[in-house]
Parts: C-alpha cells; sequence; structure tokens
C-alpha cells in the first residue's frame, strides 16, 4: 500500500508543541518538522514487489495522491515498476541479455558487433529509462544512411528485444521502440545467372576447385555448407550429399591483436531445416570421385562445436581445401573467385564475338541476332544457389520441395525470395480447372455461351 505523507509537519508531534504559523488543517494542528520548507513537500512511501522501502517527493498534494493512487493499482495488477532500476544504462541491460540470451555462436558475433558499432554509441550510456520514442526514431533515421533497410531492421530488432527485456524484468514501463517506422525493405528481384555463365565460371574454375563449384551449381549448398563437407558428406552409390554441419569464419573481434585472425572451426548449420540431405545429379557425382583420385583428402586439425555443449577438436577428413591442405577462408575464396569471374568474363566475350561474326556472315537473318552473357559484378558463390533453385523452379517443383533443398527454415522465406520465377500461365492455369472438372457436363451448349 502507498500513503502520502507531509515532510514538513510531524505525523505525531508532542502535546502542546508550538504549531506552523504558516501551514493551517481544518482536521488537525500542524507542528513544522525539522525538515520544514527543505525540499518537496508532500513524500509518497511504499514498499515494493521485493519488500523494500521505496519513498518519492511531490510538491503538491494532488501529485502526490495521484502517484500513490497509481502505485497501488500497479503493485495489485504486478506490472510495477521500480523508478530506481530505470537509471540503470542501456548498455548494463544489453550485456546482461547478450550474455544470457541462446545464441548461435554466428548470430552471437553479429548482435555484439550490431550492439558495440550502431546501437552502443547512441544509446549506450543513457539510462535506459530515460531514451524517448522520439530518440529512437532520430537513431532510425541516422542509420538508414549507412545501413541497407534489410541490415537495419535486423540491428533494430535487437534494439527492440534489449528494450523487451528491460520491460518484462520491469526495469520500465513501455518500450520505447513501439510504433517506430522503419524503411521500406525492397528486396531486388533475384536474376539466375544465365546457363553459360554458369558453364564459363566451371570451366574457369581452378582444376583443384572445379568439382567443388559443379556440386555448388548441382546442390545449391551455401558457401560455408560446401566448404564445411567431409568426404562421408558423399554417398556415391546413393548420389546424395548430406549437410550436417558448416564452416564458420568468425569476425575478428576488436579487443585482439592485429596479426590475431580468428580460427575457423565447424559448426552446425544455418538453420534446424538446414540439416537435409540433397540428392545429386551423375555428373556431379562422377566429378567428385575424380577430385577424390587427384586430391585426396587429408586431416585437417579443427575445432568441431556441432555440439555446443561438447565442443572438441578433431581430424576432419573436409573434401574440399586449399593447395596447402587447409580450410578454405572467406578472404582467400574471394580472391580465387574474382579470377575466376574474369576468366569466364573472358570466355563469354570471346564466344560472342565469334557468334556475332558467324551471324553477319550468315546474313544477319532476323531474330537470330545472338546476346552477350557474363557473369554481373557482384557475383557470388551464392548465386550459383540461385542458379540452383531457378533450376527446380523452371522444372515444377513445389515451394515444399524448393524450401527443403535449400534449407530454408520456412516456405514462406523461399517465396519471398524466388516467388517471381514460379510461373504464371493462363494455359497452365486452364489446363489446371480442366483437369479437375474432368468430364462434368456443361449447362448450355457451347454455341449458346458464344452468342449468348
Amino acid at each position: 500500500m502507498a500513503n502520502v505523507y507531509d515532510r514538513w509537519h510531524l505525523s505525531r508531534p508532542k502535546q502542546g508543541a508550538e504549531p506552523c504559523a504558516e501551514h493551517s488543517s481544518k482536521t488537525r494542528v500542524l507542528v513544522p518538522s525539522s525538515d520544514h520548507g527543505k525540499g518537496k513537500r508532500w513524500q509518497v512511501r511504499w514498499y515494493d514487489a521485493a519488500g523494500k522501502q521505496q519513498k518519492e517527493n511531490f510538491a503538491k498534494r494532488s501529485q502526490a495522491d495521484t502517484r500513490a493512487a497509481t502505485i497501488e493499482a500497479d503493485l495489485a495488477r504486478g506490472v510495477y515498476v521500480d523508478p530506481a532500476a530505470g537509471k540503470e544504462s542501456f548498455r548494463a541491460v544489453a550485456e546482461r541479455w547478450r550474455s544470457s540470451a541462446v545464441h548461435r555462436s554466428g548470430t552471437a558475433s553479429r548482435v555484439e558487433r550490431a550492439l558495440r558499432i550502431h546501437i552502443y554509441p547512441t544509446f549506450g550510456d543513457r539510462p535506459i529509462v530515460s531514451i524517448r520514442p522520439s530518440e529512437v526514431q532520430a537513431w532510425v533515421k541516422d542509420r538508414s544512411q549507412v545501413l541497407a533497410p534489410s541490415t537495419l531492421r535486423i540491428t533494430f530488432a535487437y534494439l527492440v528485444t534489449v528494450m523487451h527485456t528491460a520491460v518484462r524484468d520491469r526495469t520500465i514501463a513501455v518500450n520505447p521502440c513501439a510504433g517506430i517506422k522503419l524503411p521500406e525493405v525492397r528486396r531486388p528481384e533475384i536474376v539466375p545467372l544465365h546457363r553459360e555463365a554458369v558453364r564459363a565460371l566451371i570451366e574457369a574454375a581452378p582444376p583443384r576447385y572445379r568439382a567443388m563449384i559443379l556440386l555448388a551449381v548441382a546442390s545449391g549448398l551455401r558457401q560455408g555448407e560446401v566448404f564445411g563437407l567431409e568426404v562421408d558428406c558423399i554417398d556415391f552409390l546413393r548420389r546424395e550429399v548430406t549437410v550436417r554441419q558448416q564452416l564458420i569464419v568468425p569476425d575478428k573481434d576488436t579487443d585482439a591483436a592485429e596479426d590475431e585472425t580468428p580460427e575457423p572451426y565447424l559448426g552446425e548449420p544455418k538453420t534446424h531445416e538446414s540439416y537435409r540431405t540433397v540428392p545429386l545429379v551423375g555428373l556431379a557425382v562422377d566429378a567428385l570421385a575424380a577430385h577424390l583420385q587427384q586430391y585426396p583428402a587429408t586431416a585437417v586439425d579443427i575445432e568441431d562445436r556441432t555440439d555446443p555443449r561438447k565442443p572438441r577438436r578433431r581430424k576432419a577428413h573436409l573434401l574440399f581445401t586449399t593447395d596447402r591442405s587447409d580450410v578454405i577462408k572467406r578472404a582467400s575464396w574471394s580472391h580465387v573467385w574474382a579470377r575466376m569471374e574474369e576468366r569466364a568474363n573472358e570466355a563469354l566475350g570471346k564466344a560472342y564475338a565469334e557468334a556475332y561474326a558467324a551471324w553477319v556472315q550468315r546474313g544477319r537473318p532476323e531474330g537470330q541476332e545472338p546476346a552477350p552473357v557474363r557473369v554481373p559484378d557482384g557475383a557470388s558463390m551464392h548465386d550459383l544457389r540461385h542458379f540452383y533453385a531457378s533450376a527446380l523452379i523452371k522444372n515444377r517443383e513445389s515451394v515444399k520441395t524448393v524450401q527443403r533443398r535449400l534449407g530454408h527454415s520456412k516456405p514462406s522465406i523461399t517465396l519471398d525470395i524466388y516467388t517471381h520465377l514460379w510461373p504464371d500461365d493462363e494455359d497452365t492455369t486452364r489446363a489446371a480447372v480442366e483437369a479437375v472438372l474432368g468430364d462434368v457436363p456443361a449447362l448450355c451448349p457451347r454455341a449458346e455461351i458464344i452468342s449468348g
């Protein structure tokens, strides 16, 4: 229960004490206390949910009465928030959430980086209760100048989660992120690589990595999943590849020494649905068999964190390694890919020039002019994954099948990315309806329908 006390006057004055010369009351004689005239007159006192006495002072009796009524109601409903708790810094609350949240290792590093670079500089040292919605909206506008809309949404989600944690812990009463408007995310339509561009990339790959590129095209595996494959992940008889792990290269810690680089490790796949088995075409299986004959798998000493509860070091027989029998790291691979892309475009340019010359020699027949094909700037191994998905969609595979093959957590993700690739043909619609109706008799002759 919350009660209101008059700080300036004694609640139990001694009999015969001299009355206050400045204030009076119709119900009792006011006797000045030692605090008379000092600070705010009215004080609300109450015991919080933990049994600790709290106090808050107000200049006017009406303000104190309102506050006392609010506190009593909040205590009764179990939504009371300790005013002192809100003085805790945003950074302290965020770090408490970050250290207790269950994150995959890759996600944990992204959360730490987003907080450190984008959120703490603005809100880190502020009392969390002092952060207002207008300030959050201003932060969104500022960050939208340096972050892509999709990345900003992820970063904002971390901010929301920290604030939600504070509300749940009754550190603050309301989440200041509620109602904040974010920039619209306009996902560009995926344009799959041209078949000839894919062929050129395979041919341009160094011999050591040619089977790897072919496997990526034939399976749609993510780059980390390909780099983390072990020999026993390939079933040559069943012509299947099983994804049970991925190679993860952590982001560099800012506190680490300049010459200290993060050590790659084997970790869990991206999502639960990423544990999967993907069928392979014979061409890919044959290429992998030839690859192992030419480049036998060697044991790589690496940390295995596929079971987060029991990390261990072991010898992994990785299917693809560098010429030094080491894991393939993103930084070094980007240089290999850049050279591949350059050689592929050179070959594609030469092929186009020859095809164009032949077309001119044939008298420039209409409708047969060759179109230039190239690997677009900014392409990566992920584009091979898009090509694989487009091949499945082109051959009428269902959304559910494409989702399972790609290891997406939900079919909606597959649709968000590739919905524009699914055929939308009127003839297909007519055929589908006719197949359902079958031999249902017409209600009227066709001639009447046309004439009517």
